[in-house]
């Protein structure tokens, strides 16, 4: 099994920042955004990981290596606590650009080669988790049961008008469509999908064709390509009766916009006993009236 993290994206969202810096490298107060994921990865066995990135992102590559000069210092000052900081992952992260800002489908086109036959996770840094057992490994725990794709989701019982919602089939766990942003009350869940997939091979045969047909449409229409997303692939596998959703366990951090940053940003730190402290004196301060 293989892990895949797209973060080819310009970030727009949390401009000015993301003019020199990568939306992924933003921390959870000292951990980088995708950090989070390759943890996940490695803790659910996905030691094999490609990064998607594009241009202006090389500080993801350095991130991910060793820092020599810093281990040299650390080492010699016996720092052992800020030498394993700055330890590589224990996992071989490997790096792929898209060239072009074409969309997820074409981003995830870039790293056939490298998965070959076999299936693989791919996440997508918006989405953070916590909880006893990692995303990812719920999402292999489903696909060893039902040999299906799998895409990761959350219950969401008030409005669900922001998000893509899942048509669940009659028996319960495959899904057999997606309708994104519907209108209150037509609705045809609550399921709400999240940036985590388990795709099948098969899913790869199916991107590369609709890539086809994307570039014939746009020969035809004598226009640019334009972005292509992988919902053609996703859905000829839900007709097929190939998809199932995986309910998440735990706690998903939404890190897509700022308000949802800082609210991941603070149910992160009230994990952390000293970063709690420091919560609880703002919210004192604050009923006080200081």
């Amino acid at each position: 099994m293989k892990g895949i993290i797209v973060a080819a994206g310009y970030g727009t969202r949390f401009l000015p920042v993301t003019k020199t810096i990568p939306k992924e490298m933003i921390p959870l107060v000292n951990v980088p955004s995708i950090q989070f994921i390759v943890d996940e990865f490695v803790a659910s066995g996905i030691t094999d990981i490609v990064i998607i990135s594009s241009r202006r992102k090389g500080v993801l590559e350095d991130y991910f290596d060793r820092e020599v000069e810093l281990e040299s210092v650390f080492e010699r000052e016996g720092k052992t606590r800020q030498l394993a900081a700055i330890e590589p992952p224990r996992a071989n992260v490997s790096f792929v650009r898209q060239r072009s800002m074409m969309g997820t489908g074409h981003a995830l086109l870039q790293v056939r080669p490298w998965i070959g036959k076999e299936p693989c996770v791919v996440a997508y840094p918006d989405d953070l988790h916590m909880g006893s057992k990692p995303l990812a490994a719920q999402l292999v725990s489903a696909w060893k049961e039902t040999g299906c794709s799998v895409m990761a989701s959350f219950t969401e019982p008030g409005d669900v008008s922001r998000y893509g919602v899942l048509s669940i089939a009659s028996d319960g766990r495959h899904v057999s469509g997606i309708v994104e942003k519907p209108l209150p009350g037509t609705e045809p869940s609550h399921e709400v999908s999240i940036g985590r997939y388990l795709y099948t091979p098969e899913f790869f045969d199916l991107l590369e064709e609709g890539w086809r047909l994307h570039l014939e449409a746009a020969e035809k229409a004598d226009r640019a390509p334009g972005e292509y997303f992988h919902i053609y692939a996703l859905n000829k596998l839900m007709e097929g009766g190939k998809v199932v959703y995986c309910p998440a366990e735990g706690t998903r951090l939404d890190t897509g916009e700022p308000a949802g940053y800082l609210d991941a940003v603070l149910r992160y730190a009230d994990t952390q006993s000293e970063l709690r402290a420091v919560i609880d004196r703002f919210v004192k301060d604050r009923t006080s009236g200081k």
